[in-house]
C-alpha cells in the first residue's frame, strides 16, 4: 500500500510540550489492522507506540515501537497514568473502551485531555467497520436528537450501499484462536500479571463448544429454513426477538440485565401477560452462540410455566432479514439487527443502551403497548440517520481479509491524520 501524500494529512497538534502527535494502540483485533496503521501514522511523521499486555499483542504487533508491560493488573493504573504524564500522549486507539485494562486507560486519558479513539465490528454489515471517538453505544457521541441527526443528514452524501468487500470468517477464527491459546499456554512466561481483558468463557470451552454448535446448526439448516417459512407462510402476527451474546459488552456494559436470560425472562413474561393471545413470538439464537447457556431449554421451559408454548418459537437458524421484513415489530436489549430492523421499516423497542435509540426511530413505548400497537419508524429520519452513522462513526473495510484490510487501515489512517473523527463524507482510498 502505498504512504499518504503529505498534502493529506494537517500538522500535528501541540501537546503537553511536544510539536508532535503521539499515538498508543492498545489491544485490538487479532489481526494486522493496528500494526498497519500505525506504520503509516509513523511515516507521516507521527510517534507510535504500542502497549503488549500478554503474549497475543505481541504475536499481532509486526511494527516498531511496542513497550510490554508485564505487572500486575493492580498495578495498571499507575503504570499508565504515569506513562501518559511521561510520554507526551495524544492519542489512544484501542478496540472496545470496556475491557479491562481499557477501562482504565480511558478513564486516565480524559482526566488529561488525551483523545480517545475506539474501533470494533460496525454498527452497519458486513463490509464496515467503527471508528469513534470516547466510546461505543451507551458511551458514543453520536447525537440522540433527531433534529440533530437531519441537520448532519444535510452535510453528508449517500454512502454506496452496495457490499464491496467480504471477510473471512475462517481467518478471524483462526486467529482469535492463535491470540487466545498463545496467551494460555506460553502467556503466564513473558505476561505473569496479564487477566484477561474480555468476559468470553475460557479458551479451550469456548473454542469446543463453538465449533460443535456450528457443526450441530449447520445440520438443523434445512430444518430451521422450513420453519422460517412455514411462519412465513402462515400469515400471523408475529415479534422477533434477536438474542445476543451472554459476554457481549453490549449487554454486560450497556444493558440492564447480567444476562441475556433475564432479558428472556422479562421478554417473555410481558409477552405471555401483555400480547394478543393470536401474537406469537420467535427468538432467534445469535449465530456465534457457544450455548454453553441453553437458551432454547430455558426459553421453552420458561414459556411452558407461563402458558404460552405454543406461541414461542426458538430458531438457532434461518433468515433473519426474511423473518422481520414479515414480523410486527422487533424487540432487542441493543443489537445490531435493531438498525437492519429499522432499514426494513420495521418497529423496534430496545431494552439496553443503543446508538439507534432516537425518537422518531425506536418506539417509546412499554411493551405491553408495543405488544398492542407498535409504533413504526420515520421512514425519513432513518434514512438520515443511517447516512449520518455511515459517515461519522464508520469506515469501509474489514479486519481480515484483503482487499478490504487495505482499505480499512487507509481509511483508518486518513481518519487519524486529520484528527477529523466527525461528520464528514465518506472517503474514498486509492
Amino acid at each position: 500500500m502505498k504512504p499518504l501524500p503529505p498534502s493529506q494529512a494537517i500538522e500535528p497538534t501541540v501537546s503537553a510540550g511536544s510539536s508532535q502527535r503521539h499515538f498508543v494502540f492498545l489491544q485490538g483485533m487479532p489481526s494486522p489492522f493496528f500494526a498497519r496503521i500505525a506504520d503509516i501514522l509513523r511515516q507521516q511523521g507521527c510517534r507510535v507506540t504500542r502497549i503488549n499486555l500478554c503474549l497475543g499483542d505481541r504475536l499481532f504487533w509486526r511494527s516498531a515501537g511496542a513497550v510490554d508491560y508485564r505487572g500486575s493488573y493492580s498495578r495498571w493504573p499507575t503504570f499508565i497514568d504515569a506513562f501518559f504524564a511521561r510520554e507526551a500522549v495524544t492519542h489512544i486507539v484501542l478496540l472496545g473502551e470496556q475491557r479491562r485494562y481499557h477501562r482504565e486507560a480511558v478513564h486516565q486519558a480524559k482526566l488529561r485531555g488525551i483523545e480517545v479513539i475506539v474501533t470494533d465490528f460496525g454498527y452497519l454489515r458486513p463490509d464496515w467497520i467503527t471508528l469513534e471517538r470516547d466510546g461505543m453505544s451507551g458511551n458514543s457521541r453520536f447525537p440522540r436528537e433527531p433534529e440533530a441527526i437531519r441537520q448532519l443528514a444535510a452535510r453528508v452524501s449517500e454512502p454506496d450501499w452496495s457490499v464491496r468487500f467480504v471477510d473471512s470468517a475462517f481467518r478471524m477464527a483462526r486467529a482469535d484462536l492463535l491470540y487466545n491459546m498463545v496467551n494460555l499456554l506460553f502467556g503466564w512466561l513473558w505476561y505473569p500479571g496479564y487477566r484477561r481483558s474480555d468476559m468470553r468463557p475460557p479458551t479451550p470451552i469456548y473454542t469446543l463448544a463453538s465449533a460443535w454448535r456450528l457443526y450441530a446448526n449447520a445440520r438443523l439448516r434445512s430444518r430451521m429454513d422450513h420453519i422460517v417459512r412455514g411462519i412465513l407462510a402462515s400469515d400471523v402476527r408475529y415479534f422477533v426477538f434477536p438474542l445476543q451474546l451472554d459476554f457481549d459488552f453490549q449487554i454486560v456494559a450497556y444493558s440492564p440485565y447480567a444476562t441475556m436470560g433475564d432479558a428472556i425472562g422479562e421478554v417473555l413474561d410481558s409477552f405471555a401477560r401483555d400480547a394478543p393471545p393470536e401474537t406469537r413470538l420467535v427468538l432467534k439464537e445469535h449465530p456465534w452462540d457457544p450455548a454453553l447457556s441453553n437458551w432454547e431449554h430455558f426459553t421453552q421451559e420458561r414459556a411452558k410455566d407461563l402458558g404460552i408454548k405454543d406461541r414461542v418459537y426458538f430458531l438457532r437458524g434461518g433468515n433473519l432479514d426474511a423473518l422481520i421484513q414479515a414480523s410486527a415489530g422487533v424487540v432487542t436489549v441493543n443489537s445490531t439487527t435493531g438498525i437492519r430492523a429499522l432499514q426494513l421499516g420495521r418497529p423496534v423497542k430496545t431494552l439496553g443502551q443503543a446508538i439507534y435509540d432516537v425518537p422518531g426511530l425506536c418506539s417509546t413505548q412499554n411493551l405491553r403497548s408495543f405488544w398492542n400497537q407498535p409504533s413504526s419508524p420515520d421512514p425519513l429520519l432513518t434514512r438520515d440517520f443511517i447516512k449520518v452513522l455511515a459517515a461519522m462513526v464508520h469506515i469501509r473495510g474489514v479486519f481480515f481479509q484483503e482487499p478490504g484490510l487495505s482499505h480499512a487501515v487507509c481509511e483508518a489512517a486518513r481518519r487519524l491524520l486529520d484528527d477529523s473523527n466527525a461528520p464528514m463524507p465518506p472517503r474514498s482510498c486509492s
